[in-house]
């Protein structure tokens, strides 16, 4: 009984903290918003993006503050991270909870430029948020089903052209472009439904990485490849404001860009398809490889964690 009031307690004053955080910093972005949209040169517009990027930065800032005193989540890295705030790079991670973005965040921020996500168009209706991710150049996509493509079939690549659209604003600025490769958050459910063969990851979709490639791959200076595994098995983002999180082990890689897939035709050159998806299956296969040893690893600490049936 005390451990559930202790949990609804941490939740509630997380929960509130992360409003309070959120109204502070989007409404002066929104009005800086406003300002750049008045701006006459690219010039003076470029001075605001980057005062839109500050707030931005001073928000993640706020809530990786509240990781680390609200908590006692003990993130262990491996591997360098790397530091290049005017950079332009590709972030890969596996994708198992919606705490990954805060971690990403904590782990990136002021180190690499703002992480952008690819966001479903939907997203832009979120009260402020939405419109905050718009201010900041986050790419907004529309997918469309097979059914809809059969009923109007003048929709078919329509996706892929506004992927590549959304990608050319960020060539001549510095951008940390994020992808789950895997599409979706992992599931048992999922995971068996695939058939994946892998055993902590789904199947990878190398579409959107190639998209991004084709329209980025001569400025992206190299790829960085993330993996993350909790002590706690798919941790809800209450999990971890409420102190349940225990370990957060993270694997870290930069990765150069091949030359063969610098000009890389996704879409129109089969052979390149067929090398470029072989490449990111290898790259699945050592992730999977790596996130077996985070587990063994947190095994060997905490014998009872949940996450290692995961």
């Amino acid at each position: 009984m005390l451990g559930t009031i202790d949990y609804a307690l941490r939740v509630a004053f997380g929960v509130t903290l992360l409003a309070l955080n959120t109204i502070v910093h989007v409404l002066p972005l929104l009005l800086a918003t406003v300002l750049r949209l008045l701006m006459p040169t690219a010039r003076s517009r470029n001075v605001v993006r980057g005062l839109l990027t500050s707030i931005a930065e001073s928000w993640i800032g706020f809530n990786s503050w509240m990781i680390d005193r609200l908590t006692n989540t003990d993130i262990r890295i491996q591997g360098e991270l790397p530091v290049d705030p005017k950079g332009q790079y590709l972030v890969i991670c596996n994708h198992q909870s919606w705490a990954d973005i805060p971690i990403l965040q904590k782990l990136f921020n002021r180190r690499l430029p703002l992480l952008r996500f690819f966001l479903k168009s939907q997203l832009i209706w979120v009260p402020l948020l939405g419109p905050a991710w718009w201010a900041l150049d986050f790419p907004f996509m529309k997918r469309y089903s097979r059914e809809q493509v059969a009923r109007r079939p003048e929709l078919a690549g329509r996706d892929i052209a506004e992927t590549r659209k959304a990608c050319e604003k960020f060539k001549t600025l510095p951008v940390a472009l994020m992808n789950f490769v895997e599409g979706t958050r992992w599931t048992r459910h999922k995971h068996k439904q695939q058939g994946s063969s892998y055993r902590h990851l789904l199947k990878p979709r190398s579409g959107g990485v190639a998209f991004v490639l084709e329209t980025m791959g001569d400025s992206i200076d190299q790829i960085v490849d993330v993996s993350i595994v909790y002590s706690l098995s798919q941790p809800r983002l209450s999990d971890l404001f409420a102190n349940r999180v225990r370990t957060i082990h993270v694997a870290l890689r930069t990765l150069d860009i091949p030359d063969q897939f610098k000009g890389l035709d996704y879409s129109g050159n089969a052979e390149q398809k067929q090398a470029f998806r072989e490449w990111i299956n290898r790259l699945w296969q050592q992730k999977d490889e790596q996130i077996e040893a985070l587990l063994e690893q947190i095994e060997s600490i905490e014998p009872t964690a949940d996450s290692i049936t995961i």
